[in-house]
């Protein structure tokens, strides 16, 4: 296929794809669900106010937000969903109420008959839409008022000092007092009502509520759509059509590949290390390090969910309670796989162009000190939010924003925007030499600038919120940040580095490689941008939405099926001369990342994206089970590929210690699949079963979680989760190893 071809259907989807996208962000914006300037009861008695909403959102923010428990099923998955939870509490205190009047009993003693007859009636009271858009006024009955003061008491005693909910509280690992006023708690209590009030209120002139009947909850009505099952439906029908295509594109072209014959030596064992280069080792060394804090937080998290509040008997929530160390967990694994990718673009930058710019080593070495700036600062800023020891607008700014993986404060943000800029600049200016030559490189050169361009730019997307922005907004622009950038640009950046690493070891052609990377980005993207849309499918938003996220999510998974063909090409490429050899490892990473792609993104990234899947599994632990194996799974070992090809590249002359890597490599690999297989998605599949049942409230509840069978289902995760983090040590053993000398071996130490 023509490379001018490519070009322009790589434009096209650029821009089709980001109009619609910005399109149907704008109709999130018109249809999100209203925030009622007051709500009161029908006798004018006012329960809570606009402000009280926006501030109770700020304060759930504070406290951690989506690291503990979810709502509108995202964030964390020990503790409940607040939404599903408050939903199931509010509807059970007004049937109770009025099986005790009509029947003298409580709702669960009646006969089937009188409670399908008090459901009918609960439905109309929750599901009807009082809201008056002219006047702003959110009326609701005294009976439901009561229900609001009810369910807040509750909620008062979990998140203060209640003796009764102390159970309850260890079971979800909140700390006592948590929120440290009674204000602050009505306050949250008004945003939990608001947010739950938008799960089950009917839309205006529709069926369904603003979250598209989610959460499942029979009592309330919130049942699948037939939206859902339709496009559930078409979704594989797409995923069947895209593979079929995909399948016919790769048998037709197969006979264009052009084998090299491969070079007697490394064609790049002579390459020149600019001092730039060598100082982007530094950051290899803070991966590392990195990779540790996180895999440790890791453990701690993994815990809290067997003992609530402690660590093997330690008190640790006292200094460091779940929501931290799931914040820290998921925020650190972000830094130090984005740190390697922007270091491994800082070495061979230099090394393309074939020299170095002027203070570019100096460029590197501020940007270096810039980024640990940033993340012991926001990581500092965060354990300071979450203990409330800052005010909502300080929190904002400097502590913890609340949102899963865009969780830093905004001052940190700007400042890693900032950041991202600096390695934009540093990374163009060494690569501008190389690409005014016409050489046969150039239109991957012009991929990696674009990548490169969209790494930097797209992260803005996280400061299109302000502090009390609309959380239906506020969401779709936090998934610009999570699946445009993180899983979006980064993998085109890993792509076109990729492919440049093995045209410049002379193992692939370039114009093969050119057009395969422009292939596959479009391929990529075609699904990946309004892929995006299936992450908000319940988030508040309109119907068309969840159309465009089935669809387009059908064909990210179109792409990955096919990944035995780039780990066969991996592996082939590993084993084409003896000097290849030495980048064994490196290889056998960008394997692991195609088997991770296959199994992580593909099989159980589809496992929940389909609309019908999702609407039970949204919050559940069948989400973390995509979670880890792609996040790590994928990128993670993109990271850590990188990584060690730069690190053999600054040493061609010393032969690699084999042992410590290859356990490394097998270990976090074995390690990764067990914790998943043997414990995480038997739980995820488990709680499938009880959100199906009963709901989700009962799937996330501590009733279910802390049964004996599930208790031995979350201890399995020791077992993978050791093997995984011996991994991980003993990678980073082998890293410093390489500055040290215990990584290489003594023959070749001596010579």
């Amino acid at each position: 296929m023509k490379t001018k071809k490519l070009w322009y259907g790589f434009t096209a989807v650029m821009v089709l794809s980001f109009a619609v996208l910005l399109f149907f962000g704008w109709e999130i914006y018109r249809k999100a669900p209203p925030i009622p300037k007051q709500v009161e009861t029908v006798s004018g008695q006012v329960i809570l106010s606009e402000q009280d909403i926006r501030d109770g959102q700020n304060i759930w923010q504070s406290i951690g937000g989506q690291e503990l428990g979810t709502v509108w099923g995202h964030g964390a998955y020990q503790a409940p969903d607040w939404t599903a939870d408050w939903l199931h509490r509010e509807a059970m205190f007004m049937l109770n109420y009025w099986a005790k009047n009509d029947f003298n009993k409580t709702y669960e003693e009646l006969n089937s008959e009188q409670q399908a007859a008090l459901e009918a009636r609960v439905q109309m009271e929750m599901r009807t839409n009082t809201y008056n858009n002219e006047n702003g006024k959110l009326l609701i009955s005294k009976l439901r008022a009561n229900a609001f003061l009810e369910v807040g008491n509750h909620y008062r005693s979990l998140f203060m000092d209640g003796k009764e909910t102390a159970d309850l509280r260890e079971a979800y690992a909140i700390p006592v007092n948590t929120i440290k006023t009674q204000e602050r708690m009505d306050k949250m209590n008004a945003f939990f009502f608001w947010a739950t009030w938008a799960t089950v209120t009917e839309r205006p002139g529709k069926d369904i509520s603003y979250t598209n009947n989610w959460p499942p909850e029979e009592l309330v009505g919130n049942k699948p759509g037939s939206s859902l099952i339709l496009w559930t439906g078409f979704s594989v029908i797409i995923l069947l059509a895209g593979i079929g295509w995909l399948a016919w594109y790769y048998a037709s072209n197969r006979d264009e590949d052009e084998h090299l014959e491969v070079p007697a030596v490394n064609p790049v064992s002579g390459m020149k290390l600019f001092p730039s280069m060598k100082a982007t080792l530094k950051y290899f060394w803070i991966v590392s390090l990195l990779m540790l804090v996180q895999i440790i937080a890791g453990v701690i998290t993994a815990h809290y969910g067997v003992e609530g509040s402690a660590f093997y008997g330690i008190p640790m929530d006292k200094w460091l309670p779940y929501s931290i160390s799931r914040t820290w967990h998921v925020q650190i694994g972000i830094f130090w796989i984005a740190t390697s990718w922007l270091a491994t673009g800082l070495f061979f930058a230099p090394a393309i162009a074939g020299k170095e710019p002027k203070f570019q080593r100096i460029g590197v070495n501020v940007l270096f000190i810039a980024l640990l700036v940033i993340v012991v600062g926001s990581l500092a800023g965060q354990w300071m939010g979450v203990m409330q020891k800052l005010g909502l607008a300080e929190n904002f700014w400097f502590g913890h924003q609340g949102y899963e993986y865009v969780d830093l404060g905004r001052f940190w943000q700007i400042f890693l925007f900032a950041g991202l800029f600096i390695w934009l600049f540093l990374m163009g200016r060494a690569l501008l030499p190389a690409l005014k030559e016409k050489s046969e490189n150039r239109n991957l050169l012009i991929m990696f600038l674009i990548a490169s361009i969209a790494i930097a730019s797209f992260y803005g997307a996280g400061l299109m919120w302000g502090q009390q922005t609309h959380l239906a907004i506020a969401e779709y622009w936090r998934w610009w940040v999570v699946h445009l950038w993180v899983e979006g640009f980064f993998e085109v950046f890993a792509t076109v580095i990729i492919a440049y690493l093995f045209v410049r070891m002379q193992l692939i052609h370039s114009r093969i490689a050119t057009t395969t990377v422009l292939f596959s980005t479009i391929i990529f993207l075609s699904g990946g941008i309004l892929g995006t849309f299936h992450h908000l499918y319940f988030t508040g938003t309109p119907t068309a939405v969840l159309a465009l996220g089935a669809t387009f999510s059908a064909l990210e998974v179109v792409p990955l099926v096919l990944m035995g063909f780039e780990a066969y090409h991996n592996l082939t490429l590993s084993r084409s001369g003896e000097w290849v050899k030495a980048y064994k490892w490196p290889i056998y990473s960008f394997i692991a990342v195609a088997f991770w792609n296959f199994l992580g993104a593909g099989i159980f990234g589809f496992l929940i994206n389909p609309p019908i899947a999702l609407y039970y599994m949204q919050g559940l632990n069948t989400t973390p089970v995509h979670g880890h194996t792609a996040l790590f799974g994928v990128y993670g070992f993109l990271g850590i590929g990188l990584m060690l090809f730069v690190l053999r590249d600054m040493n061609l002359n010393k032969e690699w210690r084999n042992g410590p890597i290859k356990f490394a490599f097998w270990a976090i690999n074995i390690g990764l699949l067990l914790m998943v297989l043997i414990s995480v998605l038997p739980v995820g599949l488990a709680q499938t079963w009880a959100s199906v049942k009963y709901g989700l409230w009962y799937a996330r509840s501590a009733e279910f979680m802390q049964q004996p069978f599930m208790a031995t289902l979350k201890w399995l995760r020791v077992i993978g989760d050791t093997i995984f983090a011996a991994g991980v040590f003993v990678l980073v053993y082998h890293i410093f190893g390489l500055a040290f000398g215990w990584s290489y071996e003594k023959d070749s130490l001596e010579n």
